[in-house]
């Protein structure tokens, strides 16, 4: 008996028309998981872009840096920071014990010791020559010493201003801006020496940073000013960062053979740190436009290109298009969609197969 109602059965499925079937078709409903889960995209009309995949590194905007050399010989004392600190502008960032800011000390007290006699000899030259005891030029030349020596403690103030130094010994090396130290070569009880012309310390703004990207001879061509740009990084592989071409290098490097562009990025949350390496992906325009979808709504079957229409919950349609050109997240339609139409851009094989196997 079990076998023939299984046969009963098996041929009234065939005995199913086309249309029947197209209309159990027809019948499948998405719940409001389904629903949940799946994302859904307008077609819309987009300008038609290839892509160009460039490799470069982050870099600081150098024209937001700053470079802390040393301007005195001493013995560092103290180092207050480390790489990759925080720092605000006239924080003290190492102590140095010198003898050169000694010496200045005694000139400065020699400079005001002058001034102090200068003005007791100006003084008893101004008596004698009320009393017809001096003469025209001994007034002036006391006149002019005096100047000479307050000019002295002038310039000799005005080093202490420029290097913000204090009385003693003692030289603060002070940040002269705000932001992150991205390089320290200074260590502690190291000998500086005056005329070292190697950096201690690089301080740099990051809340904008620069992308540098190596473009080969063969794509310079392709390569404009303000090209969108996207970024990506080993550290984030799951964020990407959007900017233009700022700057074309319209130099070779010898070594590489390549031309480097820059890509300014808005870094407001400072993930992106200099010197770290970077994939950049250039979107050229080809001055045309197409229907576009996300890359992720098209399905591959049976050797043709489809996707599933949305319409209403029991109305999705299964429908072949012609690709021109996909890319890492957009696809331009030549034929199949029309603009405005809707379509799955999210699990989308999930509802190809409940509606097609």
């Amino acid at each position: 008996m079990k076998k023939f109602w299984n046969t009963l059965c098996f041929l009234g499925l065939v005995a199913c028309t086309k249309n029947e079937f197209k209309e159990m078709q027809v019948a499948f409903y998405m719940s409001d998981k389904m629903m949940e889960l799946c994302e859904f995209a307008e077609v819309k009309i987009e300008p038609v872009r290839s892509e160009l995949k460039l490799f470069g590194k982050i870099a600081a905007d150098n024209n937001r840096m700053a470079h802390v050399y040393p301007v005195v010989g001493g013995s560092v004392l103290k180092i207050n920071v480390e790489l990759g600190d925080y720092v605000q502008q006239g924080q003290v960032l190492a102590v140095v014990r010198s003898s050169e800011v000694a010496d200045l000390q005694k000139q400065r007290l020699e400079a005001q010791l002058n001034i102090a006699l200068a003005e007791k000899n100006l003084q008893v030259i101004k008596d004698l020559y009320e009393g017809k005891l001096a003469s025209d030029k001994d007034l002036i030349s006391a006149q002019k010493e005096l100047e000479k020596a307050r000019a002295e403690l002038a310039r000799i103030n005005e080093v202490y201003s420029i290097y913000g130094l204090k009385a003693g010994s003692i030289y603060n090396i002070t940040a002269p801006m705000s932001g992150f130290i991205v390089q320290k070569d200074i260590n502690q009880n190291e000998l500086l020496r005056s005329d070292k012309s190697d950096v201690l310390f690089t301080i740099a703004q990051i809340d904008e940073i620069w992308v540098l990207g190596n473009v080969n001879e063969s794509n310079i061509a392709r390569v404009k000013v303000g090209t969108k740009a996207l970024v990506n990084t080993i550290s984030y592989p799951d964020k990407t960062f959007e900017g233009r071409v700022d700057k074309i290098f319209n130099a070779i490097d010898p070594e590489t053979k390549a031309m480097k562009v820059l890509v300014k990025i808005k870094n407001n949350d400072l993930l992106l740190k200099p010197e770290m390496s970077a994939t950049i992906t250039l979107l050229i325009d080809e001055n045309a436009e197409m229907p576009a979808i996300p890359a992720s709504a098209l399905i591959f079957d049976k050797n043709k290109t489809w996707v599933m229409v949305f319409k209403d919950r029991n109305n999705i349609e299964t429908r072949q298009v012609e690709v021109y050109r996909q890319m890492s997240a957009i696809a331009y339609i030549t034929k199949g969609l029309q603009a405005g139409e809707k379509v799955i851009s999210k699990e989308a094989l999930f509802i190809y197969d409940a509606l097609n196997d």
